[in-house]
């Protein structure tokens, strides 16, 4: 059964998923308005999945995901300014405007990425369990991923070393029903992509990605495994995108307006109130939450817009560990001529 939160903490979560509902709908408008670059993958229609894993996660685990991470950047507790900041690609945001949307980063909240290759995270995030084992921390990890990474040859490495070495972590899956365009059972031979943890001997299970109580309930359990007995654990949140693969996809290609429609139905936003009236919440206090959220996604586009650009020539930091000039010696800014300084012409580097 799951964990049933009093109703001051439910109304605190109903406003983590609010917000990313409101935040998901800006940054789309402004990558319209052509202030956000690069791509842009929303989170719309997930919010439950998001703000249920990480309320289920202690302050010392660690989060690594894909790119579809606006939500869990903010449920993790990473300030929608310095959200917003870093889509516009801002010195003030998270990742101080070199990582954008894709790639969103917020260590001091154990929150390692953000990230844009398709399950390249995988072996980070099993890297990262196993550092914890070595260093004797009773901690775990969360990799997400999405649906589409199920089928990368890094989830069948990275879930075969978990098994082997009994690490702490947890791999989420978060199926939204399309890997891009293409609908899950045309591109798995399994489409119940929790079963898949049986071929390494590991835990896996499914959640109704959509039901806050039941997402907290669930992942909160799999971490306990984790952290307490080293027992590593596929969770498939079975959920729906309302938007399209990225903003550049209206998302009708491949399926009809009717089944987007019928899955609204069920928004988690709305189940998660309903819930709130049951537990004697107001309409009052629900307005007063709209009221906060709305306010505080327009302070997030006003901070993003006056946070000022990254300096040019800092381009290049962080590319090498210290102590490694010798070794990358030709790989200094405008090499392979010896440049120390990144200076741009007309628009063209030299």
């Amino acid at each position: 059964m799951a964990i049933a939160p009093a109703k001051t903490d439910l109304l605190e979560l109903y406003e983590q998923m609010l917000l990313i509902r409101v935040f998901e709908t800006e940054a789309e408008r402004q990558y319209k308005a052509a202030r956000i670059g690069g791509y842009c993958h929303l989170s719309s229609g997930q919010e439950a999945t998001c703000v249920g894993v990480i309320e289920a996660m202690h302050a010392n685990d660690l989060l690594v995901t894909g790119y579809r991470a606006h939500g869990f950047a903010l449920a993790r507790g990473t300030s929608p300014e310095a959200v917003m900041a870093e889509l516009f690609g801002k010195r003030d945001g998270c990742a101080h405007g070199r990582g954008g949307s894709m790639h969103l980063l917020d260590t001091e909240r154990g929150y390692y990425g953000g990230w844009g290759i398709v399950g390249g995270q995988l072996p980070l995030a099993t890297g990262l369990a196993l550092a914890l084992v070595r260093q004797g921390k009773q901690q775990a990890v969360v990799c997400e991923l999405g649906d589409g990474a199920v089928n990368m040859g890094a989830w069948h490495e990275s879930l075969n070393l978990a098994a082997l070495w009994k690490l702490p972590i947890v791999f989420l899956v978060v199926n939204n029903k399309y890997g891009m365009g293409t609908a899950v059972d045309r591109a798995s031979a399994e489409p119940q992509l929790h079963k898949r943890a049986s071929a390494y001997r590991m835990h896996g299970e499914a959640v109704d990605g959509d039901e806050l109580e039941a997402v907290i309930d669930t992942t909160a359990r799999l971490l306990d495994r984790a952290r307490d007995a080293r027992e590593p654990a596929v969770l498939e949140a079975i959920t729906y995108r309302y938007r399209g693969h990225s903003v550049a996809d209206a998302g009708l290609a491949y399926r009809t307006r009717e089944e987007i429609s019928e899955h609204q139905e069920h928004d988690p936003l709305l189940r998660t109130a309903a819930r709130l009236r049951e537990a004697g919440a107001s309409t009052d206090e629900l307005r007063a939450i709209d009221e906060r959220v709305e306010e505080r996604v327009e302070q997030a586009v006003k901070f993003a817009s006056e946070s000022p650009e990254p300096d040019v020539d800092s381009l290049a930091w962080g590319m090498h560990s210290q102590g490694s000039d010798v070794q990358f010696e030709r790989m200094r800014p405008g090499s392979p001529f010896g440049e120390q300084e990144l200076v741009f012409d007309g628009g063209l580097g030299k």
